[in-house]
């Protein structure tokens, strides 16, 4: 009977580990933006810098992934000391703007409310990042 158990346990344990392996690599895709279709440029959706010390009028089309943050490697680099370097990204799926946290200390809100997952935005949602305020047109 020992034996029996003991293989019963290790298969329960291979199976966990592919279980992690596989929730690891959706992560790494989901953060990556891995199968997010490309829109045409007449189909992007725009973003309009509503409050910003350098960068308020300022618009942006969004037609893929699209990272704001303080690093010179974000796409929209925004002068706010209350940003990440790499704050956040706006993605595409099936046509519509998709907001994504990437772990900023700070948070973003989106009309108000902190962003926890993975969002769906519409024309006329406000994003605000520290004192930046960003709205989707």
């Amino acid at each position: 009977m020992p034996a029996l158990f003991l293989n019963l346990l290790k298969l329960i344990f291979i199976a966990l580990v592919y279980l992690f392996l596989w929730q690891v690599v959706r992560a790494i895709g989901t953060h990556l933006a891995l199968g997010t279709p490309r829109r045409s440029p007449r189909q992007a959706t725009e973003l309009v810098v509503v409050r910003s010390e350098q960068l308020a009028g300022k618009r942006f089309d969004i037609s893929g992934p699209f990272v704001v943050g303080r690093s010179p490697d974000a796409d929209l680099v925004i002068d706010d000391p209350y940003a990440s370097d790499l704050h956040l990204r706006f993605g595409v799926h099936e046509g519509q703007m998709v907001l994504h946290d990437l772990g900023s200390t700070n948070g973003t809100y989106v009309n108000g409310r902190r962003v926890v997952a993975p969002m769906d935005l519409s024309k006329g949602d406000t994003v605000q990042i520290g004192r930046t305020i960003l709205e989707v047109r």
